[in-house]
Order: structure tokens, then C-alpha cells, then sequence
């Protein structure tokens, strides 16, 4: 490790921490923002039904921003350049915190979604630039371990946003716009940082094929290490990548050879958006309460800190277990955690001690969600595929991965209000179904290279 290396993985998981705070920072505000101040003439009578909708659209235009961009990545890196593209599109993330920021002076609900909605285009480009930066400016030895901070980088954000959103601190009535606006922070300081990072070496040498500028950043990264080594690495698969044909997001679902890797790839996306986790972050606070909690901020700021901490123990784990049988585990351990966080919320009534059932239920359910389902999805993906179709599997998978994360926040609110403490029998049934498909379909990728994985698809 390289004081180079460290500021530049820590510059960019700063995007994942603004998309952390992000997911988080919408559980506080939440009264607040429903109730609009007097004096900005809206109106004051609105329907709750309108509430719920003005709610799930500022939680869920989020997600959509995701979707739209989330296509676009492969492009802008390779236009522009890691370090470029990630100061390009930070300027997304200042304008949307800045609108939320301002939401007291305006019609609050429309400058809200607005800027949700643009931070969340920040986030579909900041998801696929900040893996792709950090995995080619690692050398290879530590590729997995600086690899999954970025999902390290995303629960620490949820954790500080739930912090901030203490009644006492910003998430009341007057703060509410500053607690929204406030990763705005992070992106002006991600800004200034990348000026001092250097530019990907892979980048320079196999897209631009600019060899003494490759060495120098390598230098840099590396310190006083001669950079032959990994020069001819890069030669070598600057070869791979030129005798291996892109193949196009089309061809990759015409394509018999793709099908069962592509159904894989988006499988895990959507097992990890339905399990129910984003209902979890979203909605906590008022699980909490039904669930009869005195204080149910500092129950979710609980779940923040368990999240973090497995998320720690899950990033030694990913390389020592399987990456299969922890994606399993986790699901079944989610499955169990439903079911028992269901029977919890229905007999509350009936038993005042069932309140600790669904409250422990819950801890359970993010933790094994951080063992499997959580960081395995965002990199199973690049090792199903070879250098040829992987940037296309890239983008279909983080447009589902959005796409789902979407109908979630959209669809949550009216479904809890429609089922009650039935809610959570759904995600245990999708849990089920996830479960299943992933021991007969999904193949142990740990240390196997793309030719042994491939025979695995055509048994």
C-alpha cells in the first residue's frame, strides 16, 4: 500500500458513500417533509394518499436517475477517462443536494424528487466508474480486499445519514433540508481529491495505448516498484481484449452462449433488490414503531451499525468461503428472519414481548443480507464473463439492479399499507424462489477462470 494507492481508493468510494447517505438519509425526514411549512402556500390539507405518493416518488425518482445512467458508464469512462469522468459527473451530485438543500424556498415535494432524481443519475454513473477505477489502479494482490470497501463505503453512509437524522440534530422540522442536501459535502470533497489521483495505468495503456504515461502513474501508484511487471500484464491482455470480439447487449441475450450467464447475472441483481433489504433501509424507522419500539430511531441506527460491522467480517469472508455457498446461506438466513419478523408484528398485539422478536428479526436479516446478497452481486458479475461481453453484463445488470430498486421504493409503502404485518410473507416467498434458483443455477466462481466457468453453463 502506497500513500497514492490509499487517497485514490478512498476518493473514489466516496461516490459509494454518497449513494449510502443517499438510501439512508430519506428514513428521518420523513413527517417533515410530508407536512409542508405554511408559508411556501402549499397546501396543507393534502389527502394522505397524495403524502404516500409525493413519499414513494421521492424515495423511488431516485432510482430511476440510476436506471437512466446507469447505461451509459462504459461510455463516459472510456470518453473521458476514471478520474475525468468520476469529476464530470460529481457535478450531478452538487446540483441535486443542492436543490434538495434549497426545498424550503420552493414547492419543497417537486425540488425534493427533482433532486433525488438527479443525485440518483450521479449514483448510476458513480457505481460503475468507482469499481472500474478501483480494480485497475489495485495491484492484483489486493484487487478483492480494496474491491468490496466500496459496499464498506455504502453502509457507512447509510449509518452516518440515520446518525444526522436524529430529531436533535437535523431530522426535524427546521433541519430537514440541510440533513437531505448535506453528501453534497462528500461530493465537493471527492472534487478537489481526484485532482491529485493519477489516471487508471490500464486505462492510458490499453485504451489509449499511451506507454510512458501508463508507467508514470504506475510509479506513482506504486512507489519505487518497477513497473515492467505489470506493463506486461497489461500487454497481454490489451492482446485478449483485441482478439476478443465486444459483443453488444443485443447479442448477448440472441446469443445461446450467454442465455445461462445472463440469467445468473440478473437473477442475483434482482434476489438482492427484492429480498426485502431496501424496505429494511427505507422504512425502518416506521417497522420499528409498529413494532411498538419507544424510540425507533435509535433501533434503525442499531441496524446501521450491525450492517457495518458484518459488512467488515464479509469482506474477509468473500475470499475465504465460497462465493456461492455465503449467497446461499445469507438467503436462507433472510428467508428464516422474515418469517420470524412476520410472526413478531402479527401477535404483537396479543404479546407485548413479540416487539423483541421482530426487532431482533431484523438485526438477523441485515446481517445475513451483508454475508451474501448484499456485496456478491455487485462483482459475481464481471467474473461470469469474459473481456468481450462483460461491459454489456455490466450495464444490463446495474440497470436491473436500479430497475428493481425502483419498483421497491415505488411500490413498498402501498403494499405495507395494504397488508400490514403480512408484508414481509412476500419477501419471504421471493426469498424462497431465490433460494431455490440459486442451488440449482448459480456456479462457484471462486478462483475459477472464465473457460472452467463456461463448462459449468453447458452441463
Amino acid at each position: 500500500l502506497t500513500g497514492t494507492l490509499v487517497l485514490s481508493v478512498f476518493t473514489a468510494v466516496l461516490g459509494f458513500f454518497q449513494y449510502g447517505y443517499s438510501l439512508g438519509v430519506i428514513n428521518a425526514p420523513q413527517k417533515g417533509t410530508l407536512t409542508p411549512p405554511a408559508d411556501t402556500g402549499e397546501d396543507l390539507t393534502t389527502s394522505p394518499h397524495i403524502l404516500t405518493m409525493y413519499w414513494s416518488l421521492s424515495v423511488s425518482t431516485f432510482a430511476v436517475g440510476g436506471m437512466v445512467s446507469s447505461f451509459t458508464v462504459g461510455w463516459i469512462g472510456d470518453q473521458l477517462g476514471r478520474v475525468k469522468a468520476m469529476l464530470v459527473v460529481n457535478v450531478l451530485s452538487i446540483v441535486g443536494n443542492l436543490l434538495m438543500g434549497l426545498a424550503k424556498f420552493g414547492p419543497s415535494h417537486m425540488l425534493i424528487i427533482a433532486g433525488r432524481a438527479v443525485t440518483g443519475l450521479y449514483c448510476g454513473l458513480s457505481s460503475g466508474l468507482v469499481p472500474m477505477y478501483v480494480s485497475e489502479v489495485s495491484p492484483t494482490a489486493l484487487r478483492g480486499a480494496l474491491g468490496t470497501l466500496h459496499q464498506l463505503a455504502i453502509v457507512t453512509g447509510i449509518l452516518i445519514s440515520q446518525v444526522l437524522g436524529l430529531d436533535f440534530l437535523l431530522g426535524n422540522d427546521e433541519m430537514w433540508p440541510l440533513l437531505l442536501g448535506l453528501s453534497g459535502v462528500a461530493a465537493l470533497l471527492q472534487f478537489f481529491l481526484l485532482l491529485l489521483c493519477p489516471e487508471s495505468p490500464r486505462y492510458l495503456y490499453i485504451k489509449l495505448g499511451k506507454v510512458e504515461e501508463a508507467k508514470k502513474s504506475l510509479k506513482r501508484l506504486r512507489g519505487n516498484c518497477d513497473p515492467m511487471k505489470e506493463i506486461a500484464e497489461m500487454e497481454k491482455e490489451k492482446q485478449e481484449a483485441a482478439s476478443e470480439k465486444k459483443v453488444s447487449i443485443r447479442q448477448l441475450f440472441t446469443s445461446s452462449k450467454y442465455r445461462q450467464a445472463v440469467i445468473v447475472a440478473l437473477m442475483v441483481q434482482v434476489s438482492q433488490q427484492f429480498s426485502g433489504i431496501n424496505a429494511i433501509f427505507y422504512y425502518s424507522t416506521n417497522i420499528f414503531e409498529r413494532a411498538g419500539v419507544d424510540q425507533p430511531v435509535y433501533a434503525t441506527i442499531g441496524v446501521g451499525v450491525v450492517n457495518t460491522v458484518f459488512t467488515v467480517i464479509s469482506v474477509f469472508l468473500v475470499e475465504k468461503a465460497g462465493r456461492r455457498s455465503l449467497f446461499l446461506a445469507g438467503l436462507m438466513g433472510m428467508l428464516i428472519s422474515a418469517v420470524a419478523m412476520t410472526v413478531g408484528l402479527v401477535l404483537l398485539s396479543q404479546f407485548a414481548w413479540m416487539s423483541y422478536v421482530s426487532m431482533v428479526a431484523i438485526f438477523l436479516f441485515v446481517i445475513f443480507f451483508e454475508v451474501g446478497p448484499g456485496p456478491i452481486p455487485w462483482f459475481i458479475v464481471a467474473e461470469l464473463f469474459s473481456q468481450g461481453p462483460r461491459p454489456a453484463a455490466i450495464a444490463i445488470a446495474g440497470f436491473c439492479n436500479w430497475a428493481c430498486n425502483f419498483i421497491v421504493g415505488m411500490c413498498f409503502q402501498y403494499i405495507a399499507d395494504l397488508c400490514g404485518p403480512y408484508v414481509f410473507v412476500i419477501f419471504a416467498a421471493l426469498l424462497l424462489v431465490f433460494f431455490l434458483f440459486a442451488y440449482f443455477k448459480v456456479p462457484e466462481t471462486k478462483g475459477k477462470s472464465f473457460e472452467e466457468i463456461a463448462a459449468v453453463f453447458r452441463r
